[in-house]
């Protein structure tokens, strides 16, 4: 379906993906590749306010409806800018994409994850990652890390320590089933730096 490379970024809150989505979009366009940054949920204008929706706390739902929120978001993210990035060449970074929804709503909630699988594949229009980087901590420190970051929790963040011990559980799962697309990086005691040099170094030996 596409003729560029689409990498994602996976992990628990406060693991530090966006900043190294930045950090690995910036030096590909240093070095002239052409590059989408872009995140989930979110990417589009309706994306955006999906995000809001899901992540503010104005709101209740049950699990089933944010399950599907996340979807149709994503639906509309890759319909408008994923697709059309990658048919173009480009390299697509995106905070986030259907791993998330297995691990948050699948292993983290407990929905049934083949439903869960059968949804996103028809929601990305089967559209998988070539390159997956699993940023890997512990949930405690995390979720401080976010704390400290932003000075306030996302209707998510704000969740039970089980549900995120579950949704790392479910990352490091879904990494076993799919090794070859999976690069997973144990950061507790990785510097950002450290972390960005072994990224980028993974990613130009793939191009």
């Amino acid at each position: 379906m596409s003729r560029g490379f689409f990498i994602t970024f996976e992990g628990p809150d406060g693991s530090g993906k966006s900043t190294q989505a930045h950090f690995l979009a910036q030096n590909l366009q240093e070095e002239g590749y052409s590059v989408l940054l872009t995140r989930e949920p979110g990417g589009t204008a309706l994306g955006e306010a999906v995000r809001g929706i899901l992540l503010g706390k104005d709101l209740q739902m049950s699990n089933e409806t944010e399950a599907l929120l996340y979807a149709a978001a994503r639906a509309q993210h890759v319909e408008e800018k994923i697709k059309p990035a990658l048919e173009q060449g480009k390299i697509v970074i995106c905070d986030r994409f259907v791993d998330s929804s297995l691990a948050y709503q699948g292993y983290g909630l407990g929905l049934p994850l083949e439903e869960l699988k059968k949804i996103n594949s028809f929601a990305a229009r089967g559209l998988r990652p070539n390159l997956t980087f699993l940023l890997d901590l512990e949930p405690e420190r995390g979720l401080a890390r976010a704390r400290i970051e932003r000075g306030q929790m996302d209707r998510i963040e704000e969740r039970a320590l089980e549900f995120h011990s579950k949704v790392r559980h479910g990352f490091l799962d879904l990494a076993k089933q799919e090794r070859e697309r999976f690069c997973v990086l144990q950061i507790a005691d990785m510097s950002k730096e450290e972390t960005a040099a072994f990224i980028w170094n993974q990613t130009l030996n793939l191009l």
